[in-house]
């Protein structure tokens, strides 16, 4: 019996390792991804960043493309627990600033660390399986972008809410570009205040916390 005991931990050591390695793959693959885009990115190129051979690559993924809907799927995971976190009902009860603080800094926080999400989303030739994951997700985003615009402008007609959903997406992303090129530290630090003043002066007159406008 104490011989049985003594071999039961081995075969979780070996899936530790296996773990760890993968872990460090998939590290090896984000940066060298971000370095160079996914089209332009090679096993081999990985492997030396992951400082393994080629074959123990291969003993866990068989090619780049596996690498790629691997990582792409833990990243869209973190993505989607982002979005939990930024589009909870009680963020509604909050004025519009702190509301876009809320759903801003979320977001702005896991692309900061995961830079390698926007270079293997967005680059050409992706694997489809993330392509149309990524799309779901998009898609998801701007309908809960829509339903925060009709909490705090129950007004707008559809057309103009969905027209405006897609409006601060867009303005967001081109935030984002911004965001990421800034050195972090204070200048990083303004450049979201920026982008969250740019949002906040394009939404504040939609919305019931619009100040009356002053008579000319």
């Amino acid at each position: 019996m104490s011989e049985d005991r003594s071999e039961e931990p081995k075969p979780r050591r070996r899936q530790a390792r296996g773990e760890r390695r993968i872990a460090q793959l998939l590290q090896a693959a984000a940066n060298v991804f971000c370095a160079n885009g996914y089209t332009a990115s090679s096993t081999n190129a990985i492997a030396r960043e992951a400082h393994v051979s080629p074959g123990t690559l291969y003993q866990y993924f068989p090619n780049k493309e596996a690498i790629a809907i691997e990582l792409g799927e833990r990243l869209l995971h973190e993505m989607r627990e982002a979005h939990g976190q930024a589009f909870v009902p009680e963020n509604l009860a909050l004025p519009l600033p702190r509301l876009l603080d809320a759903v801003v800094d979320p977001m702005i926080e896991f692309n900061c660390a995961n830079p390698v999400f926007l270079a293997l989303m967005h680059g050409s030739e992706v694997p489809g399986r993330i392509a149309e994951e990524h799309d779901a997700l998009h898609a998801s985003l701007l309908a809960r972008v829509q339903e925060v615009i009709a909490h705090y402008a129950p007004g707008l007609p559809g057309p103009d809410r969905a027209r405006v959903a897609d409006m601060t997406f867009a303005t967001f992303k081109g935030g984002l570009d911004l965001v990421l090129a800034a050195p972090e530290g204070p200048e990083r630090d303004a450049t979201i205040a920026e982008l969250k003043t740019l949002l906040l002066r394009y939404l504040a007159p939609l919305t019931d916390e619009a100040a009356p406008a002053s008579p000319r």
